[in-house]
């Protein structure tokens, strides 16, 4: 019995590690090949692609639309907006600004979400802020500052300024997932994770079907090159539905704490695969920015999830 339970957990701690692996090898590898591609329209057909494959097997899922109290379609809305259509939308725009630079900076800025999810959930869910709260945060934001510009101040000059845009919306999208995370603990005790990510995809299709077509972007399917059809796939099979059904199935096998260290494995994969893909490297000092800021957020969601 014991030996099945730890085989169990092991199987668990590794859905969750190879989650957050794929997590890092799209942003370095997958998703910045559609760069030839409308930002908007990249993000309507990731989720819709996905969501279409869902329907098939699982389209019993929309039974619960007649049960779904108001609060919980405004909360799965919440979630789609938030965690779907304006995260996604800022970290894919700030992977397509940087043309395969620093590719992991962005990434690793993107993991300040625990930061905003806190304050969050103080604001939305009253939960109380742990005293040490403060302190770990400004060393999370003080590190992002120098993984990002290093001992130098910000360049707003021509070349410069995308740096800084690019950083600015990758605070977004942490910001933006770090809410999403807030909204989903309103319905996650009733629903499973099978029927949350069937609809979080679902309304975010929606959301972005809504973008894209005031934008004027829904013909650009005629844009698609083949290789850019075959990410497509592989963001939906893999890095996309699929890195979600891993790593929630690996939650329920694995505490809280130790999945906040095996979530680490997405920067670090995401660091190792621009150095090597793309050559980037870091300055000392961004080294060690990196080092404290990931730090930070550790000891941030290890004492906020072990109070849970």
């Amino acid at each position: 019995m014991k030996d099945t339970q730890r085989n169990t957990k092991l199987i668990g701690a590794i859905a969750v590690a190879m989650s957050a692996m794929l997590w890092g090898v799209d942003g370095i590898l997958l998703t910045p090949q559609l760069y030839n591609l409308n930002t908007a329209f990249v993000v309507f057909v990731i989720h819709l692609f996905p969501f279409l494959l869902m329907n098939v097997f699982f389209f019993r899922e929309y039974r619960h639309l007649k049960t779904m109290t108001r609060s919980d379609l405004i909360y799965f809305l919440l979630i789609a907006l938030f965690g779907g259509a304006l995260g996604t939308l800022a970290i894919v725009k700030s992977l397509f600004l940087l043309h395969f630079n620093n590719l992991s900076v962005v990434v690793l800025l993107q993991k300040l979400q625990p930061v905003f999810a806190v304050i969050l959930a103080r604001i939305i869910l009253k939960e109380r802020i742990k005293k040490h709260f403060a302190l770990w945060a400004c060393f999370a934001l003080i590190g992002g500052y120098f993984l990002t510009f290093g001992w130098s101040l910000p360049d707003f000059s021509t070349e410069g300024i995308t740096t800084v845009y690019a950083a600015l919306l990758s605070l977004l999208a942490a910001f933006s997932f770090g809410s999403s995370t807030v909204f989903s603990k309103k319905i996650l005790g009733n629903y499973s994770f099978v029927t949350s990510t069937f609809f979080r995809y679902g309304f975010t299709t929606l959301i972005m079907l809504i973008i894209v077509l005031f934008a004027g972007h829904i013909g650009d399917f005629s844009q698609i090159t083949p290789r850019n059809w075959l990410f497509i796939a592989l963001i939906g099979l893999t890095t996309g539905s699929g890195a979600i059904f891993l790593y929630y199935y690996g939650l329920r096998h694995v505490k809280a704490s130790l999945s906040t260290f095996l979530e680490l494995m997405y920067p670090i994969t995401a660091v190792v695969l621009d150095y090597f893909v793309n050559g980037t490297k870091y300055s000392p000092v961004q080294w060690a920015a990196a080092f404290v800021m990931l730090f930070a957020i550790v000891m941030l969601n290890v004492s906020g999830k072990e109070k849970e």
